[in-house]
């Protein structure tokens, strides 16, 4: 594989460390205020769940979701900052990668009626699967430094 300025195992890790510096940007930018103490994300989740087109996201949503609202507020909240670390440093990556494919297709699914969230959640689940495919962790991680998953 020819490359240009970084060799192919490198770049893999950019593409890792990029995405989960969009995980962290996904949690910094969140009103936690709003998401812990008022309820904002769930809410308005319930309230996309509650239109959506296909029965089982209304059921689900209405049996697993909207019972548990404050924990599933923290558990959203605090899964894309642990992503985005995760992701960044480089540890725990092959789960991080495949908790972070698994929840970009509950959020898109979620939001169907969305065309920006799709290509987003698209684009975030198909460079999860490169760089789980493509073994990311093997440079700049903290895997590869304590020899995880090798």
């Amino acid at each position: 594989m020819q490359t240009i300025w970084l060799g192919g195992a490198e770049w893999l890790a950019v593409l890792r460390i990029g995405l989960g510096l969009w995980w962290l940007e996904s949690w910094r930018h969140k009103d936690k205020k709003g998401w812990f103490e008022r309820g904002t994300g769930i809410a308005w989740a319930a309230d996309v769940a509650g239109k959506h087109r296909w029965p089982v996201v209304r059921t689900g949503f209405r049996r697993i979701v909207e019972p548990r609202p404050k924990v599933m507020a923290y558990l959203v909240v605090y899964a894309e900052l642990a992503l985005g670390l995760g992701l960044i440093a480089g540890f725990l990556t092959p789960v991080a990668l495949v908790a972070g494919l698994l929840l970009n297709l509950l959020y898109l699914v979620l939001m169907i009626h969305d065309w920006a969230e799709q290509g987003q959640n698209a684009m975030m689940a198909l460079i999860s699967l490169v760089a789980l495919f493509a073994m990311s962790w093997q440079t700049w991680s903290l895997d590869a430094a304590i020899g995880l998953f090798l």
